[in-house]
């Protein structure tokens, strides 16, 4: 059979590969090649719709091309595209788990790269409100609410009705949406003086056993009490853990507001000091998903070239990752204190595009009498978007199908490694424990 009859194949059948992201090309930030590749990409999503299951992006667009005139994109008005636009948070879902198209495949669909190149325009231009600026600053926001006085009355402010509709008129923040609250003592307050303890690090595939803790934005003034089990835990099982000595923001906020000039900026600060470490021997953990996930895959992407990017990449770690290459040497202690029931966990978008494998679940299943049921759906939370008012309620509506199953399995824990999708789903849920988080569920179970 010559070339010229070879039948097409319907998709990629080879695992995916992801080009960098050339942003810093001038033609990156024109409008009308923009345009012609989103022309070309919608046009091809609504031949197919196989995403249509996953967020708001594409029943928008969908409906923008049913409820046009031709049936087809054609008849779709150019300045709709960017309503399709506005509904990406860039779970990244789609290039994973559901297009037949991404590359290696010949029409090349990076479908979030090219939403994130969009966005970006859209902030070089200044059409990104400010409130989403203001809200996308963790580092900022955190060390303001953070602050004793001002802490108690951010944290009080919370559940005054009066306060939250002004919240909502300046900050784009919805009345009823789940916020986290703000310690004044943070993790890195807690563990200032923290020495790593004497036990001698073993070696375990790619691990270390020397782990330096990235404690994030949100494990930091939000949740440090994810940070603390964390290092229970890993110091349980005869790992030593400090934290690193600086750092900012991992960018994933920025990121998805398509402000990549600073997070560029985020990684001149970070990178140097987690390269620090690993050239002394330490391995870099963080219990935030997305932090994880923006070294692991964004940055590297946007800086192909950058050497300490690429080292940095490939020496941070998911906690249960890092846990399970030690089960795997022997390593981790497998004696527990008590089983913990039935455990509805949530996996998270950017731990699944990790292609790590369900980590979490194989170190929990460990666990005696415990049996762990994984819901592979998105929380709808996704950093602003379940937030701000314009996306809100259909946040919710993303969240009902994943909060519907936890009531069906009459779960004793729910569970996420994204706090923030715990705290969306365990909102439309009445639990009876309070743990959201497995590394919280695994502390306990250990007895520590």
């Amino acid at each position: 059979m010559n070339e010229s009859t070879t039948p097409k194949r319907e998709g990629s059948l080879e695992a995916p590969t992801r080009h960098p992201l050339n942003w810093k090309d001038s033609e990156f930030y024109e409008e009308a090649p923009l345009f012609e590749e989103l022309e070309r990409v919608y046009d091809i999503c609504h031949g197919c719709r196989r995403c249509v299951s996953l967020c708001d992006a594409f029943p928008t667009l969908f409906d923008l091309v049913d409820e046009s005139e031709t049936f087809e994109l054609d008849g779709v008005d150019k300045d709709d595209y960017w309503k399709v636009v506005d509904e990406c948070y860039l779970c990244d879902l789609c290039y994973q788990v559901k297009c037949p198209y991404v590359p290696p495949h010949e029409w090349n669909i990076d479908f979030p790269h090219l939403m994130l190149r969009a966005k970006a325009i859209q902030f070089k231009k200044g059409e990104r409100k400010l409130s989403h600026r203001l809200i996308s600053s963790t580092d900022m926001t955190g060390k303001i609410a953070s602050i004793p006085i001002i802490n108690q009355t951010v944290n009080a402010a919370k559940g005054n009705p009066a306060l939250r509709k002004v919240a909502s008129k300046m900050l784009d923040i919805h009345p009823a949406a789940e916020l986290p609250d703000f310690h004044s003592k943070t993790l890195r307050k807690r563990h200032k003086n923290r020495q790593p303890n004497g036990i001698n690090a073993v070696e375990a595939g790619p691990t270390r056993g020397r782990a330096a803790l990235f404690a994030t934005c949100y494990c930091n003034f939000n949740a440090p009490g994810i940070g603390d089990d964390l290092i229970a835990v890993f110091e349980h099982n005869g790992i030593p853990v400090r934290l690193t000595d600086k750092e900012s923001c991992c960018g994933m906020p920025k990121l998805e507001q398509g402000d990549l000039e600073t997070v560029d900026k985020l990684r001149q600060e970070n990178i140097p000091q987690l390269l620090g470490l690993i050239e002394r021997g330490w391995d870099i953990v963080a219990a935030i998903p997305s932090c994880v996930l923006m070294f692991k895959q964004e940055l590297p992407l946007m800086f192909p070239d950058d050497a300490d990017v690429m080292k940095v990449k490939e020496h941070i770690f998911d906690p249960f990752e890092y846990l399970l290459h030690r089960h795997k040497a022997g390593l981790l202690k497998t004696e527990f204190h008590a089983g913990l029931g039935t455990v509805a966990w949530h996996v998270p978008c950017h731990q699944r595009v990790q292609n790590i494998g369900p980590k979490t679940r194989q170190v929990l299943e460990l666990i005696q009498d415990t049996k762990i049921n994984a819901i592979e759906r998105c929380s709808g939370h996704d950093g602003t978007y379940g937030v701000r008012n314009s996306s809100y309620a259909k946040s919710q509506k993303i969240a009902r199908p994943v909060i519907n199953r936890v009531k069906k399995m009459e779960a004793d824990y729910l569970v996420s490694d994204c706090p923030m999708a715990a705290t969306q789903i365990a909102a439309g849920l009445e639990l009876k424990h309070g743990e959201t988080s497995p590394l919280s569920l695994l502390r306990k179970a250990y007895g520590v």
